[in-house]
């Protein structure tokens, strides 16, 4: 009997299964060094313990993005090693900060199944769960995987596909314990805007933009453990490029919404996402932001506002085409909410 993991294949999976990912990771200050130095992100929240202390928090925890690619890393041995593509996000949402000394792993249970028409590959549906050291969940996420079949003969499951929530209500969101955004200090933190200055449907572009590199892209996939072949391994895919992890590109494109976003300090839930075209080595990264809605929060001085946020490479403009499918520019499409200063 073989001693290696050759990961799930689709009829691997049942409804209802739970899986508990290897390995626990602990999780240090070093990690908050290393994601700056990857991604040009600036959030003063999460850059200063003397600021996140004034805003009512022991100290700064380590960026929600970290956590979020920790705990997803986790859940790619036994969710998509086997992968075709990861196909979307829904009802994401940040329980508790992630702190340094924090312990984190990953469960996930099976929601959903369903064989595509070509009987080769089919579609899991998992809620993923991170916790800490105390089994207390600090991220919880639905994510579907279009996944190979090994058997191309095994039977197809019966179909379920899960209801979903379109969005994550604002009554719905984690505030952290303590936070207060009443003396913000808006000089610090980089720009002036509050929430009362967004408009529902205001477009923000965020001008910079960073072309993406192999070795940086490898060099964080690694740091979240994650070991997903087509990564990695140039003679996976038939054009011989590694493809970049989905979650780099998120964690650039919200990097780069620090300029017109500077004060959406904390993201606290991710209402839906698509990786909607493959990013290489080469690809330069842009982003724009659309203002899609905002809401009071119970926190002295806290808002939450809701953003889609949409990563670009090279030329073109807009985000679909006629037919409803997103143009080849179009890298991310991402739907969050953030919680800014009143």
């Amino acid at each position: 009997m073989s001693k290696t993991n050759a990961g799930y294949f689709f009829e691997d999976y049942r409804v209802g299964q739970v899986i508990r990912h290897a390995v626990p990771r602990t999780v240090a200050e070093g990690e908050r060094a290393l994601y700056h130095m990857l991604y040009p992100a600036r959030h003063a929240l999460y850059s200063s313990d003397v600021f996140a202390a004034d805003c009512g928090l022991e100290s700064s925890p380590l960026d929600d993005l970290i956590a979020f690619h920790i705990v997803f890393g986790k859940t790619v041995p036994d969710v998509s090693l086997n992968a075709v593509a990861n196909l979307g996000y829904a009802e994401g949402r940040w329980l508790a900060p992630v702190w340094p000394g924090d312990t984190l792993r990953s469960e996930s249970e099976v929601i959903g199944l369903k064989q595509n028409s070509n009987g080769k590959s089919g579609v899991v549906y998992v809620r993923t769960t991170g916790l800490n050291q105390n089994d207390e969940p600090v991220l919880s996420y639905v994510r579907w995987v279009m996944v190979r079949k090994r058997d191309l003969d095994a039977p197809a499951p019966e179909m379920v596909v899960p209801e979903l929530a379109k969005t994550v209500a604002a009554g719905d969101l984690t505030v952290p314990g303590g936070l207060d955004f009443t003396d913000y200090d808006f000089d610090l933190a980089g720009e002036p805007h509050r929430l009362g200055d967004y408009r529902v449907g205001e477009v923000i572009d965020h001008v910079d933009g960073v072309t993406i590199e192999e070795a940086e892209h490898m060099m964080a996939t690694r740091l979240w453990q994650n070991t997903a072949k087509v990564h990695f391994d140039a003679t996976h895919r038939e054009d011989g490029k590694r493809l970049i992890y989905g979650g780099h590109v998120i964690s650039m494109a919200r990097a780069l919404s620090f300029n017109g976003l500077a004060n959406a300090q904390m993201i606290v839930a991710l209402n839906g996402g698509a990786h909607a075209n493959p990013c290489f080595a080469g690809d330069t990264v842009r982003a724009w932001s659309e203002v899609l809605d905002i809401a009071e929060t119970d926190a002295p001085g806290v808002g939450a506002i809701r953003l889609r946020l949409v990563a670009t490479k090279g030329a073109g403009e807009g985000l679909r085409g006629e037919d409803g499918k997103y143009l080849p520019h179009v890298l991310l499409d991402l739907d969050y909410w953030a919680l800014m200063p009143v």
